[in-house]
């Protein structure tokens, strides 16, 4: 059984589509304000495999996508958070909320650089930004930095190692899936 190979293959198919740029946008989006997987990351990589002179121009639209996103997950923890509430409750991320907000309290508005570019759900970390009244200037200009650095990192990586990469990621990623759920599992368990 390969779940994330799946997944995989159906962002493949994303990637392919005439509405690639949308489905990037959206993703981007998405997961930086309510989409609990961070999809983007493997269709900027296809986009980027399939067409590697627009590489950058995809980690840019990814990254915008992203900041935008970001700023209503920001906003949602400023003015919705007790419509959104029972839901991340019913997604078991009150936990995970919980941490994020742990670490606004030691790290501050700085926390966006590290949150921003690890695989940590970024969402969490915008929420609790706005539930925290953080200013909203250092929170975009710190998000437009760590979400550019992860996107524009893998961009310059799929154009250098072009098939390499994909072949890569068809054997690997389920693998990488896994470690990346334990990375989470062990950040999670030892902020506790």
């Amino acid at each position: 059984m390969r779940p994330f190979h799946s997944v995989y293959s159906k962002i493949l198919d994303w990637s392919a589509s005439r509405f690639a740029i949308l489905w990037l946008s959206l993703i981007s989006f998405l997961e930086s304000s309510i989409l609990p997987l961070p999809l983007q990351d493997l269709l900027l990589a296809s986009m980027s495999l399939k067409n590697r002179p627009k590489a950058y121009y995809f980690a840019a639209i990814c990254t915008i996508a992203s900041v935008l996103g970001a700023v209503v997950g920001y906003y949602i923890g400023v003015y919705a958070i007790n419509l959104f509430m029972p839901i991340l409750d019913k997604f078991n991320y009150m936990p995970e909320l919980y941490t994020a907000e742990r670490y606004f309290n030691t790290y501050g508005i700085w926390i966006i650089l590290i949150a921003g570019f690890s695989p940590i759900p970024y969402k969490l970390f915008t929420i609790t930004a706005g539930m925290m009244a953080m200013p909203i200037i250092p929170f975009v200009a710190f998000s437009l930095i760590a979400r550019g650095a992860r996107y524009f990192l893998i961009s310059y990586l799929v154009r250098k190692l072009g098939k390499m990469a994909d072949t890569w990621l068809n054997k690997y990623i389920d693998w990488l899936g896994y470690f990346l759920i334990i990375i989470i599992a062990f950040i999670v368990w030892y902020a506790y």
